[in-house]
């Protein structure tokens, strides 16, 4: 995470910059593969949720905001959709448009992140 906020940070210094860009799109990329996993690890060890519940990441992210993990659900589909894109199209709009989403989902990353230490200290 953060090297994801440093590549923010850099990469605001020079915003034509495609180099820097492309870095934090590739940093958000496997930032969101981080926390997707992470709150996998947590439902099915900390939460003892069902693996049957939870059959595609949309499950994953509403059963995480259920249990407090996520403040905005439908931003972390968005989140998951945008690094998605990545996978299969590239071009400049496209690029754009994740790098602004990289920007929105740096500080819900901070939020799970501390949503994760509070519930592993303090599990109900």
């Amino acid at each position: 995470m953060g090297q994801l906020e440093s590549g923010i940070l850099e990469s605001k210094a020079e915003p034509d910059n495609e180099l820097f860009r492309d870095g934090v799109i590739k940093r958000f990329e496997y930032t969101m593969d981080l926390c997707w996993k992470l709150i996998q690890r947590f439902l099915k060890h900390i939460a003892q949720v069902e693996d049957s519940l939870i059959r595609s990441k949309k499950d994953l992210f509403r059963e995480g905001a259920r249990l407090g993990l996520l403040e905005n659900v439908e931003a972390w589909f968005g989140y998951y959709e945008a690094r998605n894109i990545t996978s299969h199209t590239y071009n400049e709009q496209t690029a754009r448009a994740v790098y602004i989403q990289a920007e929105r989902f740096l500080p819900d990353a901070k939020q799970l992140l501390a949503a994760l230490k509070d519930a592993t200290r303090h599990p109900s």
